[in-house]
């Protein structure tokens, strides 16, 4: 028997339970399918294929080596699908649920419509802790963790390959006429990559997680960065998971035990949002808490969204923080929330647009973490606290002595320390604002409180409450601490609790 494995967002060989079971069957037809439609999305970039790229480029590698090379085409999936399994007598296709937008989404239905029609026995595994079809939130952390905890499948030992397939092109982003998206200091994909990632993390970066994780100087380097390869699945999140409970069963000294122990929180928390998307797919398109879609204009001021997004808004912290994402496609966590939050609070600016923006920006963009977290630092969920983030206040505590916001606003280099999260203040800023760099596009103070009484002033609306428990019984998780925080409407004390894109 002939069986075509269908790769998408698994581009692995080691933990790969479609792969395995598909070697046992027969031959096998290794497939990933590039979509022009989808890569021309308004949250897909160039800088995002070029790390799939690297992905794939490996696993090619890695399954040449086994004796079934990746086949790759370029098309839309069931007009791909339909004409290899017809030329090459396939009745079965493997491939892992993927949660990912909306689109992918639609285009799984379509394909699950074919293959019905067709007579394809089209079968999805899971691969991460996500439940497809979940009733009810009740005992899902467990279903989660029962998941998390069972063995890895280990990589076949040999695949025969079907006979005859040319492998195609990995074309590059110029190739596909992708908009232009110079990303210098963007991550280098391949599994490789993100082992050697995940081990200097677990042996040596990570002692500082917890400490260092909220200030961007600090970020890139006590990281995991291993978000990106978990977002195209060049490591599975279940030997993160367990690569983690081995590090804490060595019993490390010093901040170890704390450190891997919020790692290993926000990998259960990557699971909790992802299922979010999983069960609500519109999520992307509509807020959770369906007042709050009409709280900001749909139709963006056009000349605040592109200030934000080109760095310019006059808030040297945010516009450091923007400039640094754009040149290396990553921003750590507390950075990512604050960004998004003075965009929707600030600025008001609508979560869709915002959020396309960063989703675009990010390479490690994972649909399933990045609208729910959108739409949180927005505050259109209904059940999740209000954050208005301050960029000043923000840029004295995680860049107390200005190296990062000088490096990445050098127009500010003449402004002394004492003034540089507030250059207006400075008795020379005539010589700056206006000049070399903007003055405030708004009145930070005044933009907040604003902001405040709006959002403040809906959950006062009638018929809020009783939305905002349907959001909870849909959504938060139940008796299990580490998610308190995605279902409370007060305010509560924790470090880990509101991040963007979970960037580990």
């Amino acid at each position: 028997m002939n069986v075509l494995v269908w790769f998408k967002r698994d581009l692995r060989l080691h933990d790969h339970p479609a792969l395995s079971r598909a070697a046992e069957m027969g031959a096998v037809l290794p497939l990933y399918i590039l979509e022009p439609d989808y890569w021309q999305l308004p949250d897909t970039s160039a800088r995002q294929w070029a790390f799939t790229a690297e992905a794939l480029a490996d696993l090619r590698e890695g399954l040449a080596a086994l004796g079934a090379p990746l086949v790759l085409r370029v098309g839309d999936a069931v007009a791909v699908l339909e004409r290899l399994c017809r030329q090459h007598d396939i009745a079965r296709i493997l491939s892992h649920e993927e949660t990912g937008n909306l689109w992918t989404y639609a285009r799984d239905r379509r394909v699950a419509a074919w293959a019905r029609g067709a007579g394809i026995d089209w079968q999805e595994m899971p691969q991460q802790g996500v439940v497809r079809r979940l009733a009810s939130r009740n005992g899902w952390a467990r279903m989660r963790d029962g998941f998390a905890g069972a063995p890895q499948v280990a990589a076949p030992a040999a695949l025969r390959g079907v006979a005859g397939v040319e492998p195609g092109v990995i074309p590059s982003a110029r190739a596909l006429r992708l908009a232009e998206d110079p990303c210098a200091h963007r991550q280098a994909g391949g599994r490789g990559r993100g082992l050697q990632l995940m081990e200097s993390f677990l042996a040596q970066r990570g002692e500082g997680y917890r400490a260092g994780m909220s200030s961007p100087l600090s970020g890139e380097r006590v990281c995991s960065r291993l978000s990106a390869h978990l977002a195209v699945g060049a490591l599975s999140s279940r030997e993160v998971v367990q690569a983690a409970a081995a590090r804490a069963a060595e019993r490390p000294v010093g901040r170890w035990p704390g450190a891997i122990a919020s790692f290993q929180s926000r990998m259960a928390w990557r699971d909790h949002f992802i299922q979010k998307l999983e069960s609500e797919p519109q999520i992307e398109l509509r807020a959770l808490h369906r007042a709050a879609d009409a709280l900001r204009p749909r139709e963006p001021d056009a000349a605040r969204l592109a200030a934000w997004q080109a760095g310019e808004t006059g808030m040297p912290f945010l516009d450091a923080c923007m400039r640094y994402l754009r040149a290396t496609g990553w921003l750590n966590f507390r950075m990512r929330s604050m960004v998004m939050a003075v965009a929707s609070y600030h600025l008001w600016l609508d979560w869709r647009a915002t959020g396309a923006v960063l989703a675009r920006r990010f390479t490690d963009y994972e649909p399933g973490i990045h609208w729910p977290q959108v739409q949180m630092q927005a505050g259109v969920t209904g059940i999740n606290t209000i954050r208005i983030y301050n960029p000043v206040k923000q840029g004295h505590d995680q860049d107390p002595t200005g190296a990062f916001t000088r490096r990445w606003v050098p127009e500010l280099a003449g402004v002394p320390d004492a003034f540089l999260q507030e250059p207006w203040k400075w008795p020379g800023a005539r010589g700056v604002l206006g000049r070399l760099y903007p003055e405030p596009i708004v009145d930070i103070a005044a933009a907040a409180r604003a902001a405040r009484d709006a959002c403040w002033g809906l959950r006062k609306e009638r018929g809020h409450a009783q939305e905002m428990a349907e959001v909870i019984e849909r959504h938060a998780s139940r008796a299990d601490p580490r998610f308190v925080n995605d279902r409370s409407p007060r305010p509560r004390r924790r470090a880990d609790s509101g991040q963007l894109s979970l960037d580990l």
